[in-house]
């Protein structure tokens, strides 16, 4: 057997049971809006969780099957060559269906291609009137339940429906669009043409429960308590009974409250470094040993490599190879300290491999990543996903993967963390060096650092 220095070779971990398939989900598929993201945080607040993928998405390579599923807006034209369209097996999943903004074209022209440019663009506030049903048809009502006939709503569109497609009741309308709401006869299917998950429709959010919870009938269970629960269960059963885990801290929120969440779950078989990196907030070293290792009981191991860091980007003014460098070389930090981690362990009755890399990874990195851009876009790396090395010595373990921000601060607060480093200012892995135009010098450093200092005092 190969040498592995008390490192198992990477591999990808495997996940025993990621949040879609403990909590019912509604699928919200991104066609390119700049709102999409606010659909899967308005579902959130409703403790229903969701996850977004790219409309590109082939529901063949999913291995879970949501309880609704809603269509975002998009900049494109449903009837352009080369728009975007959903895979037609979204329609065979037997599930609620709701198409927003370029969503509703999207669904009118699966059924019948009558989408057209419109005569005038509907950009900013409109006036919704809402259409009832009665008898056989009362169950189209269901979008709009326990709302007034009139709403106000935010449109942003300039295509509309040419006709009703077949099949179809109009449930809302506006002075420009006589087909703002459309629902299926037959199967729950709705479609409307403003945006309910922005804040300049009043009401929207609970057209979104109506959808979500009375329409999909989707439990609102998702919950920080009850995630905390079942990702301490996971990681456990993820890491094993001698596993052993090195993560990154940098006294942020994100990697404070995936470290305490870490030692609650495995205790001191979780190993915290912090590398200063020369490209920190002022003092931050001190700081952060004095919070984790006094405050949290964390178990932490300090490494100052700023010269090492600081001669790597040395004439280096490239935004995007600086990021690179810094991400490859924590890599290669961790990867050392790691080593001498497991051999301190070798003779310990708890001696197990270091297997994994914790990584405080939120769902904004990851919505950043795989959100639909179209086919010539070209969005910068992210320093937690994009900007580490295909090639890893260890698993990447990332608990708070799912969680936005305002997530992961609740979070935090059950977990215990003092409320001003819950709140605490937020602060980008590459640190310094990305505020910094041009070249990284030592000077440059420095007049960011007490800038920066300056600004959050």
């Amino acid at each position: 057997m190969a040498e592995t220095n008390g490192l198992v070779p990477n591999s990808a971990a495997k996940d025993p049971a990621p949040p879609h398939q403990v909590f019912d989900t509604i699928l919200v598929l991104d066609f390119g809006s700049q709102y999409t993201h606010l659909i899967t945080r308005r579902l959130r607040e409703l403790n229903v969780y969701s996850e977004m993928l790219p409309c590109t998405q082939k529901l063949a390579e999913l291995s879970w099957k949501p309880k609704g599923v809603i269509l975002s807006g998009g900049p494109y034209s449903v009837y352009e060559e080369g728009a975007p369209h959903v895979d037609p097996e979204v329609f065979k999943l037997d599930v609620p269906i709701l198409g927003v903004c370029y969503g509703l074209q999207e669904l009118a022209w699966h059924h019948g291609k009558n989408v057209a440019a419109g005569d005038k663009k509907e950009f900013g506030h409109a006036a919704l009137k809402i259409q009832r049903h009665s008898g056989k048809q009362a169950h189209v009502d269901r979008l709009f339940e326990g709302l007034q006939d009139d709403m106000e709503v935010w449109m942003s569109h300039g295509d509309k429906l040419s006709k009703m497609p077949d099949g179809f009741l109009t449930v809302a309308e506006t002075a420009n669009s006589p087909y703002a709401g459309i629902a299926h006869e037959e199967k729950e299917y709705y479609g409307i043409q403003f945006h309910p998950e922005v804040t300049h429709t009043p009401r929207g959010l609970e057209v979104i429960k109506n959808f979500a919870v009375h329409i999909c009938k989707a439990s609102q269970d998702w919950t920080m308590e009850a995630f905390v629960d079942k990702e301490v269960a996971r990681i456990r059963k993820l890491v094993g009974e001698k596993g052993q885990v090195i993560g990154a801290v940098s006294g942020g929120v994100d990697s404070t409250v995936a470290a305490r969440l870490m030692h609650e779950a495995i205790g001191d078989r979780f190993h915290a470094v912090m590398v200063n990196n020369g490209v920190l907030r002022r003092s931050e070293a001190e700081q952060v040993k004095e919070t984790l290792t006094k405050g949290l009981g964390v178990n932490l191991t300090v490494i100052d490599a700023s010269e090492r860091f600081l001669g790597l980007l040395k004439g280096v003014a490239d935004p995007e190879k600086k990021r690179k460098i810094i991400g490859n070389t924590f890599i290669e930090i961790f990867e050392e300290e790691a080593q001498k981690i497991a051999k301190a362990a070798e003779n310990s009755p708890k001696a197990g491999p270091i297997e994994f890399f914790l990584q405080g990874t939120l769902y904004p990195d990851v919505i950043e990543s795989i959100s639909f851009k179209g086919p010539s876009a070209t969005i910068k790396t992210h320093h937690n996903v994009g900007g580490l090395p295909e090639k890893m010595n260890l698993k990447l373990i990332e608990p708070l993967r799912e969680l936005f921000k305002d997530e992961v601060r609740h979070m935090g607060m059950n977990l215990g963390i003092p409320e001003d480093l819950v709140w605490r200012h937020p602060f980008p892995g590459p640190g310094i060096a990305i505020r910094i135009i041009g070249e990284v010098t030592p000077d440059k450093v420095r007049i960011v650092q007490e800038a920066d200092a300056i600004f959050i005092e």
